[in-house]
């Protein structure tokens, strides 16, 4: 695997980082002709993507491919029983977790014989074994996510990639887009315009702008992406709890008597002037309903993180999941000839596809974190 796809500390949010600007006479830049930017026909575009026969998204061209044969099964069942699929993942985390807690036992009684040795060679092995398996699970369950949004994930880009070009349709931004409340769609159109430097209210024209962009870095923006969209997932959930705890506390408060004394301390120092809330005194239970409803929004309530906090947001929980992101980002960029990510491998493409790569690696990483938090009550995951 390619380790330097993943950064080595937990991604800054973008409006606490300056924009990303390439190196000079690297990275990003604008391909203009005539009349400064133009976009590419659409023809071309969509003929760009016929051309390569095997860039074809759908359920069987994921850049991973399963190795285990729960993986293999759980596969066939997403293809095939489709509604079946839930019960099938059942089945097989709880075999992995049967199986693990028997070599665990095995392990224990055979301590101090002779047999020792051989039953914990035996237990590592099979673990590995398991480990593959485990992290197959993780990766179906993210597969069956974006079906239900009626989005394949990209395959290889080694097979889209025609006549030096890459372009990536349909966009499905509207579908990528979806999945995410207004707060946190808010942020990932600011973590959009500050890596590819495109705006929300970009136009038609500024999408088809054509672009060059080293396999290398790109490869790393997506990472990077998928460790953000985890992060907001992780952010979100933590702000909507401490949403709820404060309503709670304050509606048992408004049962005793008519009027509410507006809070005097936020979550983490934030008050009222900086996230843009009226400053009274005495609110009536009505406005305080409405300003509950109206609490800060996330991305002021995620600057008021202090460097612990932020951090443990960002952080990964789990071994499994920093593996997965690393082996689907190598699978996705690695070249199709030598199996590696070259940073002098250059590449020409559309901000739409640019686009197109951040929303999915976003939305992989959201994903990532429910599906981790579902095996985990099963099969128990490794700390990272």
């Amino acid at each position: 695997m390619d380790s330097r796809l993943l950064p080595r500390s937990p991604p800054t949010p973008p409006f606490l980082r300056p924009a990303l600007r390439p190196p000079a006479g690297r990275g990003l830049s604008i391909a203009s002709g005539r009349g400064g930017r133009h976009p590419p026909r659409p023809r071309r575009s969509l003929a760009v993507v016929a051309g390569a026969s095997r860039c074809e998204s759908s359920s069987l061209n994921t850049p991973l491919v399963p190795e285990s044969a729960a993986g293999r099964y759980l596969t066939r069942v997403l293809q095939n029983q489709r509604q079946l699929f839930h019960v099938a993942v059942a089945e097989e985390l709880k075999q992995l977790a049967d199986d693990r807690d028997a070599a665990v036992s095995r392990v224990l009684l055979s301590a101090g014989s002779d047999e020792a040795c051989l039953h914990r060679r035996i237990a590592e092995i099979k673990e590995r074994d398991r480990q593959v398996a485990i992290k197959d699970v993780m990766y179906m369950l993210i597969l069956y996510k974006f079906s239900e949004i009626r989005v394949h994930l990209v395959p290889k880009l080694s097979r889209c990639i025609y006549n030096g070009r890459l372009e990536i349709w349909p966009a499905k931004d509207w579908e990528l887009e979806s999945i995410h409340g207004i707060d946190v769609l808010e942020m990932i159109k600011e973590h959009v315009s500050a890596v590819i430097g495109l705006r929300a209210d970009s136009s038609v024209t500024d999408n088809w702008a054509t672009t060059h962009i080293q396999r290398l870095q790109l490869g790393q923006l997506y990472a990077a992406s998928v460790l953000y969209g985890y992060f907001l997932k992780s952010a979100s959930l933590r702000h909507d709890l401490e949403c709820s705890l404060t309503l709670s506390h304050q509606g048992h408060r408004v049962f005793h008597r008519n009027s509410l004394q507006s809070p005097k301390i936020w979550p983490y120092g934030w008050n009222k002037l900086v996230c843009g809330r009226a400053s009274n005194d005495k609110l009536s239970l009505g406005q305080a309903s409405i300003q509950d409803r109206n609490h800060e929004k996330l991305r002021c309530y995620v600057m008021g993180f202090d460097p612990e906090t932020l951090q443990r947001c960002a952080k990964v929980r789990s071994r499994e999941a920093i593996d997965l992101i690393e082996k689907h980002s190598c699978a996705l960029f690695e070249d199709g000839k030598m199996g590696l990510i070259s940073s002098d491998d250059v590449i020409l493409t559309s901000f739409s596809s640019l686009k197109r790569l951040v929303l999915e690696a976003v939305a992989f990483g959201s994903f990532l974190w429910d599906v981790e938090e579902h095996v985990d009550t099963v099969y128990k995951l490794n700390d990272n």
